[in-house]
């Protein structure tokens, strides 16, 4: 039910959640377009309210908080969108600021993650470019310990929510925006690599420039992966509406396990 003005009421996406399977205790990753959601009495804070009432006191409620623009001024076309000339690099690597996991705003995934990393209580993983936040009893042990050389591998929180039995929420975004398919991008053979760098703090005060070799990503399969995955016999991913937007939700384990094997499948060596 929404308002006459097409506004939908905080809690009827509660009873839409519920309707699409969210249950009180899940861990739920979560990706979403608010703009695909439309509007809502309360704006972020009305669907951030609205999620952790579905999850319910037991329920923790995580978010990617990437700050991808924390980069190598030689990557910002691809993780700021613009360029800079070769010559200003050296002075941007020594005076990017340091990642802080408390003031440091994500970059580039929409207003939600902003909603629930400043929230009272909220953690936040320590990873200079691919951190995540939580709220709820397992936020602990999902932030801890993500290493500064891994962005989404098996010393990250990704790993710990496929140790919870964790679920995703795609709330209005598609297969692209799957964040646990990286996951699986660490179990293929042979996977590539290159060369991260980041500034972050040296823990005297100040800050340096860290850089560290991890897998070199590939999302462009994400989209066929996901339909194949969504098309199985079993039908592992429920599909519903929460406000406007059209979702998707479905078993984290499950869907790394298929993506691992599948990926192996679909590498370019092995396409007909």
């Amino acid at each position: 039910m929404t308002d006459g003005d097409g506004t939908t009421r905080p809690h009827e996406l509660v009873a839409q959640l519920r309707a699409l399977g969210i249950r009180p205790g899940d861990t739920v990753l979560v990706h979403a377009s608010l703009g695909a959601v439309g509007p809502v009495h309360g704006g972020a804070r009305a669907v951030a309210d609205a999620l952790l009432e579905a999850l319910g006191a037991d329920g923790t409620l995580v978010v990617y908080t990437q700050t991808p623009d924390n980069s190598d001024p030689s990557r910002w076309p691809v993780t700021r969108g613009y360029a800079v000339p070769a010559r200003e690099w050296p002075r941007l690597r020594a005076t990017l600021p340091a990642f802080d996991p408390e003031r440091t705003p994500s970059f580039g995934v929409g207003v939600l993650p902003e909603e629930v990393r400043t929230r009272p209580g909220a953690l936040r993983s320590g990873h200079p470019q691919s951190s995540f936040a939580a709220l709820g009893p397992a936020a602990a042990r999902i932030t801890t310990g993500h290493a500064l050389d891994c962005h989404l591998g098996e010393d990250s929180p990704l790993a710990r929510l496929e140790e919870l039995d964790a679920r995703v929420l795609l709330l209005g975004v598609g297969f692209s925006a799957c964040t646990a398919f990286h996951l699986a991008e660490y179990r293929v053979p042979g996977q590539g690599t290159r060369l991260y760098g980041c500034a972050v703090a040296d823990g005297k005060g100040g800050r340096r420039w860290h850089r560290y070799r991890d897998v070199d990503f590939d999302a462009s399969l994400f989209p066929a992966l996901g339909d194949s995955y969504a098309s199985l016999p079993e039908r592992p991913v429920t599909r519903g509406r929460v406000g406007t937007a059209d979702c998707l939700l479905f078993d984290l384990p499950q869907t790394v396990a298929y993506a691992s094997k599948w990926l192996i499948e679909h590498r370019p060596e092995n396409r007909p």
